[in-house]
């Protein structure tokens, strides 16, 4: 039994030694892997990386090329077990893609391939703006705070301070869109300076804000109603009197010049009034209004020179006009 055991355990891995063997008695290479050992695959423009490739185990000497997409990039020998390394500069977009090597004995038909690694170029985050719906706010009140980059590789990291110290965990928007944050006003000392940063995978690249500062807003008082009221009273009077001035005053003012540029008429008769002895040196009629029915009529008249000499009287009568 013991010896029945031995055999079933090492019956399986007959065959898999088996297989690593070539015809020419080389160990079959495995598929290598590639890895980059320096650099990042977000790149910048002008950045060098290097990838590494090693098929391991196998029997040296290996041959190792790298490609991107289907188009031969470099090629190197290894005479040992250290790995193949390629050092590029990702100078332009035709630099990006995706990059794969090949392991594979010299003279040998068949080969191994990796995984694959792609590059995408980052770019610099601009200057984020912090801005609020609102400037101004008061005691109890729910105010929010928005970040945003316009420019820049995502993701987009962002950060909101007050003063030097943080007041949100870190944000990170995966699309281009603003950050927000929602603050509750519950005291003057809520009415600080506000800054946000942000920052994405470009090296030594975080960007901070403007400042930003809540004002408070003044408390309306029970009198502003009335004091609006009157304002609006005020200001229909001022229109009701600019109305009026066509209408009304100007035909009055016209009216009263007419009057006053009026001469009196004066009229002087030798015709007895009342065949008294008395005679009408003169009348005189006054202009009368154009909305009155009456004009005074005034008669002078003269006594006898013999009469105790007397002075003149003048009677006064108002004479009732009709058309």
């Amino acid at each position: 039994m013991f010896f029945l055991a031995i055999l079933l355990f090492c019956y399986p891995q007959i065959p898999h030694q088996i297989q690593k063997i070539t015809a020419n008695g080389k160990e079959m290479l495995p598929n290598p892997k590639l890895v980059l050992v320096q650099g990042t695959l977000n790149v910048v423009m002008k950045q060098n990386v290097t990838l590494s490739c090693l098929s391991k185990p196998g029997s040296p000497p290996v041959r190792y090329t790298l490609f991107k997409y289907n188009q031969q990039v470099s090629a190197l020998n290894r005479s040992d077990l250290s790995p193949a390394l390629f050092t590029l500069t990702i100078s332009s977009a035709s630099d990006l893609g995706e990059y794969k090597c090949k392991a594979e004995y010299n003279n040998s038909s068949a080969g191994k391939y990796s995984n694959s690694l792609n590059f995408t170029f980052i770019e610099p985050i601009s200057k984020p703006v912090l801005s609020s719906p609102t400037s101004q706010a008061k005691k109890g009140q729910n105010v929010t705070l928005s970040c945003f980059s316009e420019n820049g590789s995502l993701p987009i990291t962002y950060l909101f301070f007050k003063g030097s110290q943080n007041i949100s965990p870190q944000k990170t928007m995966q699309k281009r869109e603003a950050a927000v944050i929602f603050l509750f006003i519950d005291s003057l000392s809520d009415f600080g300076t506000y800054k946000c940063k942000a920052s994405n995978s470009f090296p030594n690249n975080t960007k901070y804000s403007n400042a930003f500062n809540f004002t408070l807003a003044e408390e309306r008082s029970h009198s502003q109603p009335l004091v609006i009221s009157l304002g609006l009273i005020l200001l229909l009077l001022i229109i009701g009197s600019a109305l009026a001035i066509p209408f009304f005053v100007i035909p009055l003012y016209k009216a009263k010049k007419f009057k006053s540029t009026r001469p009196s008429i004066g009229l002087t008769s030798t015709v007895n009034a009342e065949e008294s002895e008395n005679e009408v040196i003169y009348s005189e009629i006054e202009p009368f209004e154009p909305e009155e029915e009456y004009i005074n009529f005034s008669v002078i008249r003269r006594e006898e020179e013999t009469a105790a000499k007397r002075a003149c009287s003048t009677v006064y009568s108002k004479v009732l006009i009709r058309d």
